[in-house]
């Protein structure tokens, strides 16, 4: 119903017909907060006076469709007119119903309004009734947001307006000098651009898409109107079809949050006040993939102009859209460049269907002159490993398809036709890089043992289903971290325990009689979701976060304990859990895992009942009850990037106190060897997990330490197992006890880099 409906009051107006016919409800309301933030106004119902659309308004401090609202949270009565914030409105004729359930409606985090049905005979709402509703409430909060770009569009072109009409009144001098200082503020120092992908790359180019459609001049010789319609139709109707299409060869190729994207792509091609925009300029005899190229244009316009980082970023998806739709209307195909050699890829931004119809193994390295570290070349590049770098300005107006280049992805510098120098420097670099990754490949199956006999096992961070590709080409042995967040965070809503089963299963899949650890979900802090109702807090990293959210919404979390048991029938997996602080949550979290159990086995489901449950040692209180809590643990993990932040009082996300976030202070290699003791005298397993790992002095100074098993992001692997090949554990053990003597973060750091140069290892 949505994704076929183009007028927000009629789809407003469908919805609460809808709700109300299928909840057996007399009444179903929506309410919109006004643009002050305060006021809520009934903007569609079913069941109450159709005169009271649009009258009826209160302030969020009034009544109970207020408090909900107010409260930010879900409001279900047995018995409304009870509870002291009834409020009564003459108009409606609502005194006949008594039960009442509001749930809210959120734009990330921002109320936008309420969503109320109300029944005759007091009666109590399932769980499952409001969980229906919390997912309907999200996508009409979808539909209220899409309405407020259209009008923050119409806003931009008001200015637009207004900024032409006061530079008419300027002398034509002073509006050719704006213009040239304009051009000079322009015009970069060097080509450096933000690095999102380490390592470096040298070769010829590749240039993507150098004509671009929307922005090329369209000289066309037009059809007659309902001919132009026919073909744009037809087009889009192609456009559809492709979008289905790459949706589905990216889920294949790297993984289906990747390929979310497409959804929306898909909408706005079904969303008829965009089609209807360029049905408009048809009918006035534009042809059609002019009409196509001004309505697209006008959006992508609006939407990079606008400081709202999100909606910026819906630029690029209204630009892939609208290259799609020309493309069918010109016959040409949305076929794969044939990159017959490897090269370097460089683009003004790869979009969606790039990724989709590219041949990636012919990629030495990605440059493009949009993105950021969040944009779809870094993605496609780190799940790659290959070097990238993005927000080149004006790269490519300096490109020609003879010219080499050398990309950085380490400083996110860019050389063009280097001169000799710089080339001598890096092919240096590129040979020293070469000799060592042969070196390292011929450890990918090799195990990390010791020279006197020790095994440390190397796992991989994951959170992308195309993150298991890197973890095997690097010989990780199973996956020591993944975050089950992930697929979380790419939806519009929670997954069911289905759902969530199969994307379990394809992660073990991923790992062939190798073990895999999940954590469960770890939101709060600086993950959200956006259709979860989490409260504001005023220190977030503190609050209600991780395991303390889902000991409360015990639906939530056992629906996730379900799919792990399920997926992991015949197969090796650990389930973790984050942010424990004391031995009373660990035993009521063993309490609901078991009657997880109980459930599992009175339907009849197949599961693994014997997956072993662990810890994360995050926060100073599990490190001082680490002994207590290692014997209800069956291992225990620790998590270096919060535990350090947490210990030091040092945000890892705050630039202002970075010097204060150090994994060498004293307090954090105490803490780590007191878990590991802990763990030790338990006869439990000790891992870590966090950026600490994936340092080869680290590496080797937390085995020394007693820590076993090691999880890092893929490409450090072969460096860490390199280092813990080419010692032995009685020095590693040696480091370990010195730098415990040690009291300051520079004198460890120093004398870690002597013991490497004195052990041979190479970082």
């Amino acid at each position: 119903l949505i994704l076929h409906s183009h007028d927000l009051q009629e789809t407003l107006d469908n919805i609460v017909a809808l709700v109300s016919k299928r909840m057996n409800s007399e009444v179903c309301s929506i309410y919109l907060l006004d643009d002050d933030g305060e006021t809520l106004r009934l903007h569609a119902t079913k069941g109450l006076a159709r005169a009271s659309v649009g009258s009826i308004t209160m302030n969020v401090s009034e009544g109970l469709t207020g408090l909900v609202v107010e409260q930010r949270s879900v409001v279900s009565l047995e018995n409304a007119q009870e509870h002291p914030r009834y409020k009564y409105f003459k108009e409606s004729g609502e005194e006949r119903y008594h039960s009442f359930l509001g749930i809210p409606m959120f734009e990330r985090k921002s109320p936008v309004g309420v969503i109320v049905v109300q029944h005759r005979d007091p009666r109590s709402y399932t769980p499952t009734e409001i969980s229906t509703l919390s997912t309907i409430a999200y996508q009409i909060a979808s539909i209220v947001i899409n309405a407020k770009l259209l009008d923050s569009i119409r806003c931009k072109d008001e200015e637009r307006a207004r900024l032409e009409q006061q530079l008419k009144k300027m002398h034509p001098v002073d509006v050719a000098l704006t213009a040239e200082k304009s051009a000079a503020a322009d015009k970069p120092a060097a080509f450096v651009g933000t690095a999102v992908s380490p390592g470096f790359a040298t070769g010829g180019i590749y240039l993507l898409n150098r004509r671009n459609p929307l922005r090329a001049s369209i000289v066309e010789t037009a059809l007659p109107p309902e001919e132009e319609l026919h073909r744009l139709t037809m087009a889009l109707e192609k456009a559809r079809i492709q979008t289905i299409y790459m949706e589905k060869r990216v889920a294949e190729r790297l993984s289906e949050e990747d390929a979310a994207i497409f959804h929306t792509h898909l909408m706005i091609l079904e969303d008829r006040g965009f089609i209807a925009k360029i049905h408009d300029l048809v009918a006035r005899e534009f042809g059609a993939a002019r009409a196509v190229q001004e309505v697209v244009c006008h959006y992508i316009d609006a939407f990079s102009n606008m400081t709202d980082p999100y909606l910026q970023s819906r630029s690029a998806d209204m630009e892939d859209i609208g290259r799609r739709i020309i493309d069918a209307l010109d016959g040409n195909d949305a076929a794969a460049p044939q990159l017959l050699e490897k090269r370097l890829l460089v683009a003004a931004e790869i979009l969606p269907s790039d990724l989709a119809i590219l041949d990636l193994d012919n990629v030495l390295g990605i440059v493009t002159e949009r993105g950021d570290v969040n944009s779809h070349a870094a993605i496609i590049s780190r799940s790659l490993g290959i070097p990238a770098v993005v927000g080149v300005d004006g790269l490519l107006r300096s490109l020609s398809l003879k010219d080499e280049m050398i990309i950085d992805g380490n400083s996110g510098h860019i050389y063009i036709n280097p001169v000799k120098s710089i080339k001598v420097e890096y092919e240096r670099l590129n040979k020293d890089y070469s000799t060592r990754r042969e070196e390292l490949e011929g450890l990918a199956s090799t195990p990390a043992i010791t020279r006197d006999g020790y095994r440390i096992s190397l796992k991989a961070n994951i959170g992308l289903i195309s993150d298991i590709r890197m973890a095997a080409a690097n010989g990780a042995e199973g996956g020591g971290l993944y975050r089950t967040e992930f697929p979380f965070m790419a939806r519009r809503q929670f997954p069911d325990r289905n759902e969530q089963q199969l994307i379990y299963s394809r992660i073990l899949d991923g790992f062939p009689g190798q073990q895999v650890t999940f954590r469960t979900l770890d939101i709060g802090g600086d993950k959200a979701l956006p259709y979860f109702d989490h409260p504001q807090e005023d220190n977030p990293f503190m609050g209600w976060r991780a395991i303390r959210i889902f000991l409360e919404r015990r639906d939530i979390f056992k629906d996730q304990l379900a799919a792990i048991m399920i997926a992991s029938a015949g197969r090796s997996s650990r389930i973790m859990f984050p942010m424990i602080s004391g031995v009373d949550e660990l035993l009521l979290i063993r309490a609901i895992v078991d009657e997880v159990k109980d459930e599992l086995t009175a339907a009849g489901v197949q599961f693994n009942p014997a997956v072993p449950l662990g810890i994360m040692i995050e926060i100073p209180a599990a490190v001082q009850t680490a002994p207590l809590l290692a014997k209800h643990a069956d291992f225990i993990s620790i998590g270096t990037n919060d535990l350090i932040q947490y210990t030091l009082a040092a945000d890892r996300n705050n630039a202002k106190v970075k010097n204060y976030y150090n994994p060498y202070h004293p307090a954090i290699l105490h803490s780590i060897r007191q878990v590991a003791a802990a763990a030790a005298s338990a006869k439990i397993p000790v891992s870590l997990c966090g950026e600490m790992a994936s340092d080869p002095l680290s590496a080797l100074l937390l085995a020394g330490m007693g820590i076993s098993e090691l999880s890092m992001a893929s490409p450090a692997i072969p460096f860490v197992k390199q280092a813990i090949c080419g010692t032995t554990m009685a020095a590693a053990q040696k480091v370990a006890a010195d730098v415990l003597q040690l009291s300051g973060c520079e004198e460890v750091a120093a004398y870690l880099k002597d013991a490497g140069l004195e052990l041979g290892i190479v970082c």
